[in-house]
């Protein structure tokens, strides 16, 4: 049960989230490093959000609809579980940390038609746990993330910005318990924050179409997981976690937007965030096991940046096991969101309601 437990709420949490800030893709759990003996893991998500709403009109007369400006998106994941010795733990993990997919309808009449924004992100993650007496264990790692991001605003001066790839490197810190005799754990983690040094290729109607290159440091923010489970009857497990994203560290600024055209921050946030599950999960016979995982995130009630009109989110999700052999596990999983009503920073003032999104995901995982 407790193995079940591992695969459904990392595969329900990570690869179809639609969490912080609305450009986390990974809950970064370290979930993987309490499998048993070596186990290996593929995944593979999808989200499909509808997010649209009102708001100024490209003609500044009005108010007209935005259209779906949120882009699907897709979660891979590959991860290696090494056990070292009876000590020591080993895994690795590859994913994307963060992204966006941002595009709003050409031909709408909205403000910001034909606008768009993506930002590429690939996570790298090798951790250690070990353990020590009376059942507590130490973690520790380095996470290498490797990111890129562009925009276009074509009502805003014709504006357009191209940053470089950059590589850089955290590291992560925690502590975990565990009562096996009733697959209770807690593990608690610290992610430090990571740093890029971007160079920016921006032009706009201010440059007449000259490219000027720009620099700016960009924080990829600190975060702590709590993650929990317990059996709390036969053939069944309470399990959940608590993340805390420190979102107020992340700004993008480009100097040419900012300042020459007088735009200010083209991305930022106002509020941290954190963010809830709670799962129960059943064994129903030797090869089959289901559980049901509902997630929170708080509506601030803060106005947004135009470039991520969402505010918090209840979720709810399903998800099932089958074992299809001693060693081989397929986990399927399904997500509803309820994605928070938002309102957008002037001059656009767009209104954005009754949104929400779904997402689902299918993971393999190999004892070997």
């Amino acid at each position: 049960m407790k193995k079940f437990m591992l695969t459904a709420s990392a595969l329900v949490l990570g690869a179809t989230a639609a969490t912080a800030g609305g450009i986390e893709r990974s809950s970064q759990s370290v979930g993987i490093l309490f499998e048993q003996g070596n186990y290996a893991e593929f995944s593979i998500g999808g989200f499909r959000p509808d997010v649209s709403g009102s708001g100024l009109n490209s003609t500044m007369t009005g108010t007209t609809a935005s259209g779906d400006m949120a882009g699907d998106y897709g979660a891979p994941s590959i991860a290696v579980k090494m056990a070292i010795n009876e000590k020591l733990d080993f895994a690795l993990v590859l994913d994307s940390a963060i992204g966006a997919n941002i595009h709003y309808p050409s031909g709408s009449g909205y403000f910001l038609q034909g606008s768009n924004a993506t930002i590429s992100n690939t996570e790298l993650t090798a951790m250690l746990r070990y353990k020590l007496p009376q059942n507590f264990s130490v973690i520790g790692g380095v996470r290498g993330l490797r990111t890129s991001g562009k925009v276009s605003l074509p009502s805003v001066g014709s504006y357009s910005m191209n940053s470089t790839t950059e590589t850089d490197y955290g590291y992560l810190v925690g502590v975990a318990w565990e009562k096996p005799e009733i697959a209770a754990r807690v593990a608690l983690t610290y992610n430090s924050k990571i740093d890029h040094d971007f160079t920016y290729h921006e032009s706009s109607l201010f440059t007449g179409g000259a490219v000027l290159n720009t620099v700016e440091t960009v924080t990829i923010p600190e975060s702590v997981n709590l993650e929990f489970q317990t059996g709390v009857a036969k053939d069944t497990l309470v399990f959940g976690s608590v993340r805390w994203v420190h979102w107020t560290q992340f700004d993008i600024t480009p100097d040419h937007y900012a300042n020459t055209m007088g735009q200010g921050a083209l991305v930022d946030y106002t509020e941290n965030t954190t963010t809830y599950s709670l799962g129960l999960g059943r064994k129903f016979s030797e090869k089959w096991s289901g559980a049901a995982i509902v997630g929170y995130e708080k509506h601030t009630g803060t106005r947004t940046g135009n470039l991520g009109p969402t505010d918090g989110f209840r979720s709810i999700a399903l998800a099932a096991t089958y074992k299809v052999s001693d060693n081989v596990k397929v986990t399927g999983a399904v997500r509803y969101v309820d994605i928070g009503d938002a309102r957008t920073n002037l001059p656009i003032n767009g209104d954005f309601t009754g949104n929400s999104g779904w997402g689902a995901g299918v993971r393999v995982g190999i004892n070997f």
